[in-house]
């Protein structure tokens, strides 16, 4: 089992940045990825960014290159998500996931094992 648990959402004005946190405990050693996705009121979950356990970002969607980076702290088995430049339509839950193996398309939420509870960010304009 695997636990994972989102930190640092809450209100930004809109060009303003904000890093969100993720949490994994457990047996994080079978962690082979890990996912952001997002997903605002009335819309289907939107991927965000992927990155190996080993702490090499995989994927970036269009929505977040540019503006978004995704790492990963090896000493606290923490994975960030720092956004920048943020604009009122990144207003969402964000939820981080993990995967045990590889999967084909990171960008698909249905073949992530674990995930976290959700952090809300809200952009203000």
């Amino acid at each position: 089992q695997v636990q994972l648990v989102e930190s640092g959402g809450g209100l930004v004005q809109a060009g303003g940045s904000l890093r969100v946190s993720c949490a994994a405990s457990g047996r994080t050693f079978s962690i082979f990825a890990m996912g952001w996705f997002r997903q605002a009121p009335g819309k289907e979950r939107e991927f965000v960014a992927a990155i190996l356990w080993s702490g090499t970002p995989i994927i970036y969607a269009d929505v977040a290159k540019g503006r978004f980076t995704i790492a990963r702290d090896n000493t606290d088995n923490t994975v960030y998500l720092q956004m920048n430049g943020l604009k009122p339509q990144d207003t969402a839950v964000y939820y981080c996931a993990a995967v045990m193996n590889p999967i084909a398309r990171y960008g698909d939420y249905t073949g992530y094992n674990y995930w976290g509870q959700g952090t809300q960010v809200t952009v203000s304009s």
